[in-house]
C-alpha cells in the first residue's frame, strides 16, 4: 500500500478525536407517515411459522458452517425461498454461496440482508456451561444462523402481503457470505449487486432490542505470511533464519504502536502458523491482522504502520514476507429517516418475557465466566433511538450503507449481557431464547419493508438524508480493489 494515500498521524489523530467527539448531524425530519395497512395478516403468518423458522435456524446452527464454506445454509434458505415463489441467482460476485432471491418487479426495489456464516473455533451445546460439540469446531457466535433465517421469513412474508394488497415493486432477500472478516458485501457492492436497490434492511443478533443507529468502525485485514530458512535449531541454528521470529517482532513492533495510535483505535492478531516442531527453525509463520477505527482514513494510517512494522521485521530477521489481504469494510452510515420507520416497527412489534425455563437457562448462563449481567427485563423493553455514536464492531454491511440508504436493528437472541463472539452467545443461540429474539427482527424488517412499499417518499426522504451525509464529492473504494472474494481465508479452521 503506497504511504500517499494515507493521512499523517497527526492529522489522523485530530481527525478522530473530532470524529468520536460528535455523532453525525441529526437533520429536520418530517412527521412520520402513516403505517402500511393490513399488516396484521402478515404479522400472524410470521407467528403461525415461528415454529417452522426456528427448526431452520437450529438447522443452521447445526451446520456452523465459516465463511465461503456455507454450502448447506445457503441452500437450506435458497430452498425455502424458492418454495415461496422467488426467483433465485446464486454464486454472486463471484462467491459461490452467495444469491439473490427476487419477487415482484420495478420500482421501488427493497432489498433485505441475510447472513449465515459461523466463527472458528466456538462450537458450543444449547446449554449454559461450557461444553464444545466438537473440540476446536465453529460455532455461530456472532448468530448468522438466525440472523439469515429471519431475513428469510421477512422476505416470504413481505412477498405474501404484495401478493394479497397487490403491491407493486420488487422484494429482493439477498444471501450475503463470509461476513465474518471475508468482505463478501463489499465484493457484492462493488460489482453493483446494489446498484438499483432504493433501500436496504438488515439487523444483527444481540442482547438488547433496538434500532441500530451507531457508525461501527471501519477495518482493514490480512494475513502477513514470513519465509525464512529451516534448520536443526541445536545443531545448525545459525544457518536458519526463523519466519516465527519474524512474525513475533513484528508483533512486539505493533504493541509499541498502540500507545501512539490515535484514541478509538483496535489493533488485533492471531498467529496463524508459528512452525511446526521447536526442533526445527521455522521456515513459514503467518499473523492474521486487523486494525479498526470508525473512520477509514485512521484506518488506512494505522495500516501503514503495521506494513511497516512487517517490512523492519522482515529486515531484521532475514526473511521476507507477503501480504495477502484478506477484507476492508467501511463504517456504517446510519439512516435517520431509515431508523425512524424501523424504530415505530419495532416497538409495534415489542419485547419478549422468558419463559420459566428459560430464566433459569439465563440465570445459570450470567454466572458464567467473564459475564458481565443486565436485568433479564431488557429482552421486554425497546431501546429509546440514538443515532450517529461510534460503536465497536464491524460489519460489511457499512460498505452497502454508503451506497444505499441502509437501516438495521438489534433484536434480543441472547441472554441480556452476553458478549458477542462468545460461547454463551453460541448456547443460546441454539435454543429458545435465540429463536423468540429472531421472530422479532423478523416481525420489525417485515413491518419496516411494507412501510416503505406503502410510502414511495419516505424513500425519497431518506435518500435526500443519504446524498448530504455522503456529500457531493463522494465516490466509493475499496482498497480490496479488483482482487476476487479471498475464498480460501478460513482454510484450516474448521477442524
Amino acid at each position: 500500500m503506497g504511504r500517499s494515500n494515507l493521512l499523517p498521524a497527526r492529522a489522523a489523530r485530530r481527525l478522530a478525536t473530532a470524529l468520536l467527539a460528535a455523532p453525525l448531524p441529526v437533520l429536520a425530519q418530517a412527521p412520520l407517515p402513516k403505517p402500511a395497512s393490513n399488516t396484521t395478516p402478515m404479522l400472524a403468518g410470521l407467528d403461525a411459522a415461528a415454529e417452522r423458522y426456528a427448526g431452520i435456524a437450529k438447522q443452521i446452527w447445526g451446520f456452523a458452517e465459516v465463511g465461503y464454506m456455507e454450502e448447506q445454509s445457503s441452500a437450506l434458505l435458497q430452498s425455502e425461498l424458492k418454495r415461496a415463489g422467488f426467483r433465485v441467482t446464486t454464486g454472486t460476485a463471484g462467491e459461490p454461496t452467495a444469491f439473490v432471491a427476487e419477487y415482484g418487479s420495478g420500482k421501488p426495489v427493497i432489498a433485505i440482508l441475510g447472513e449465515f456464516d459461523a466463527l472458528p473455533g466456538l462450537s458450543q451445546d444449547a446449554v449454559p456451561e461450557r461444553k464444545a460439540l466438537r473440540a476446536g469446531g465453529p460455532g455461530h457466535g456472532c448468530g448468522h444462523h438466525l440472523f439469515g433465517t429471519a431475513s428469510t421469513a421477512a422476505a416470504i412474508s413481505v412477498k405474501a402481503w404484495m401478493v394479497a394488497n397487490k403491491v407493486t415493486g420488487t422484494i429482493r432477500m439477498i444471501g450475503t457470505p463470509a461476513e465474518e472478516g471475508g468482505s463478501g458485501k463489499v465484493y457484492m457492492v462493488r460489482d453493483g449487486v446494489f446498484n438499483d436497490v432504493d433501500a436496504v434492511i438488515a439487523w444483527h443478533p444481540g442482547d438488547e432490542n433496538a434500532a441500530t443507529g451507531e457508525r461501527t468502525m471501519a477495518n482493514i485485514t490480512g494475513k502477513f505470511r514470513f519465509h525464512g530458512i529451516s534448520s536443526h535449531a541445536a545443531g545448525a541454528p545459525e544457518r536458519g533464519r526463523s519466519a516465527l521470529d519474524a512474525v513475533e517482532v513484528m508483533n512486539t513492533m505493533t504493541n509499541f504502536l498502540r500507545e501512539h495510535v490515535p484514541d478509538g483505535t483496535r489493533i488485533h492478531y492471531v498467529i496463524t502458523n508459528g512452525g511446526k516442531a521447536p526442533n526445527v527453525v521455522p521456515d513459514e509463520a503467518e499473523v492474521y491482522y486487523y486494525v479498526r477505527h470508525v473512520d477509514m482514513n485512521v484506518v488506512k494510517n494505522v495500516w501503514g504502520r503495521v506494513v511497516d512494522a512487517a517490512k523492519g521485521a522482515s529486515i531484521g530477521t532475514g526473511t521476507t514476507y507477503d501480504l495477502q489481504l484478506i477484507g476492508s469494510v467501511y463504517s456504517l452510515l446510519p439512516n435517520e429517516t431509515l431508523l425512524r420507520i424501523k424504530q415505530r416497527a419495532l416497538e409495534t412489534v415489542g419485547g419478549y418475557t422468558l419463559t420459566p425455563e428459560e430464566r433459569v437457562f439465563a440465570e445459570t448462563l450470567q454466572k458464567s465466566e467473564a459475564f458481565v449481567p443486565v436485568a433479564l427485563e431488557a429482552t421486554q423493553k425497546i431501546k429509546p433511538l440514538v443515532v450517529g455514536q461510534p460503536g465497536a464492531g464491524s460489519t460489511d454491511v457499512g460498505d452497502v450503507s454508503w451506497m444505499v440508504p441502509t437501516v438495521q436493528l438489534s433484536a434480543a437472541t441472547w441472554v441480556p449481557g452476553t458478549a458477542a463472539h462468545s460461547w454463551q452467545a453460541v448456547a443460546a443461540g441454539g435454543m429458545s431464547i435465540g429463536a423468540k429474539g429472531m421472530m422479532i427482527a423478523a416481525k420489525t424488517m417485515a413491518l419496516t419493508a411494507a412501510d416503505l412499499f406503502a410510502v414511495p417518499a419516505t424513500i425519497a426522504a431518506a435518500k435526500k438524508e443519504f446524498d448530504a451525509k455522503r456529500g457531493p464529492n463522494f465516490k466509493y473504494e475499496t482498497i480490496l480493489g479488483t482482487q476476487k472474494p479471498q475464498l480460501d481465508y478460513r482454510k484450516g479452521t474448521t477442524n
